[in-house]
């Protein structure tokens, strides 16, 4: 029997083990550190800002600048994926270097909270679980192309090395951050490739430069999360106000601070590369080695591959590991669960962070900096005490 038993040992995962370790809980960390971060593109940027890269805080021994000062890294800005995955190995040594790395295949109801099932059969018993799983299996695919077969048609998030589609025609559907830079990595890694976006225009995030307009004055509407526009950004950094809002105004906020949208540093690298806006699929149907596209607008392409950058749809039953018993038992707004305080869902005990807390507590759970919130609460449930 363990008090708490964690489930993934990405950045929320290691928020959550720091956080309630700090606070005395006894925790099992099941889970590869970083793993979900180690499968995407080489060569890849972080969008968000310094101290939104910071993992269960931007202002202490664990934050990325300590890091820094810790290793002596020179880390450049944006941040490069290897120079991130690196400093969340480095936080996973500090705070959950006996981290299990076998897989979860069960999570389940038992008599004293939940039963813990391992790859090789071994079973953990814990009063509580954290699923803080990562994104992986919620890849969202257009419907239309859904059907393509592996060998033409993949998730963005399932490249390590675009360099393979080096010499080929690919087609990029999407106009968001994963899309678009997608789209720079193939064309400087050889690949011929063209952009599709459904929307009429692409939203650039201009990296800061209305908060060096501000100046000292920035903090007063910009958070150092880094979600979301001027003012928009302070409620959104605040989870405990944003979840009181009406749901109707949350939806639309939630929808203004995430919609798709690329770093304004991609744009000279996308220099020469098709974006086709307002632009659908009307069908998609392989040809030999091949795919035959055709657009809404009755023009056609033939392509090697078909990339989909269209990011991720939250949906819980997507998590295999949850039993059926369990997974019937918590309480689901479309996909979402709905969480109490503490990240607790109807399932006393079971807890959920990262992107399925969005729902209940805002969009701030999609991103790095969410940690700090998420880890805090969820320590304050577990031991009783608010920080």
């Amino acid at each position: 029997m363990t008090d708490v038993v964690v489930l993934g040992a990405g950045p929320y995962g290691l928020a959550a083990t720091a956080q309630l370790r700090r606070a005395g809980a006894d925790v099992r960390v099941f889970g590869e550190p970083m793993s979900m971060w180690r499968g995407m593109p080489k060569g890849m940027l972080l969008r968000s800002n310094w101290t939104a890269t910071s993992i269960v805080e931007h202002d202490g021994p664990l934050s990325l600048d300590s890091y820094v000062t810790a290793t002596g890294r020179r880390v450049t800005r944006p941040v490069p994926l290897e120079d991130f995955i690196d400093y969340g190995d480095w936080i996973a040594e500090q705070v959950a270097p006996d981290v299990d790395r076998r897989p979860v295949v069960r999570v389940a109801r038992s008599e004293d909270g939940f039963r813990v099932t391992v790859d090789d059969g071994e079973r953990v018993t814990a009063r509580r679980v954290v699923v803080a799983a990562g994104i992986g299996p919620f890849a969202r695919r257009p419907d239309l192309p859904a059907t393509l077969p592996a060998w033409c048609a993949s998730h963005s998030g399932e490249h390590q090395d675009l360099g393979k589609f080096a010499g080929q025609d690919v087609l990029v559907i999407g106009g968001g951050q994963s899309a678009l830079e997608a789209a720079a990595l193939l064309k400087e890694g050889g690949a011929s490739p063209e952009v599709l976006v459904r929307a009429d225009h692409i939203n650039w995030l201009h990296g800061g430069r209305y908060q060096k307009k501000l100046g000292r004055l920035s903090p007063l509407v910009y958070a150092p999360t880094d979600v979301g526009p001027m003012g928009l950004s302070r409620v959104v950094s605040a989870p405990w106000l944003f979840r009181r809002l009406p749901r109707d105004l949350q939806d639309k906020l939630a929808y203004r601070a995430i919609r798709p949208a690329g770093a304004l540093w991609l744009r000279s690298r996308l220099e020469g590369v098709p974006i086709r806006l307002g632009r659908r699929l009307r069908g998609a149907v392989p040809a030999g080695d091949r795919v035959i596209i055709e657009l809404d607008d009755g023009t056609t392409r033939v392509v090697d591959h078909v990339i989909y950058g269209t990011g991720y749809q939250v949906d819980l039953a997507r998590y295999t590991f949850l039993s059926e018993e369990l997974l019937g038992g918590i309480r689901q707004e479309r996909g979402y669960p709905v969480l109490r305080a503490g990240m607790e869902s109807s399932v006393p005990g079971l807890h959920f962070l990262g992107a399925p807390a969005a729902w209940s507590y805002g969009p701030i759970n999609r991103f790095v900096s969410g940690t700090w919130y998420a880890s805090h609460a969820l320590t304050a449930a577990v031991t009783g005490r608010r920080r």
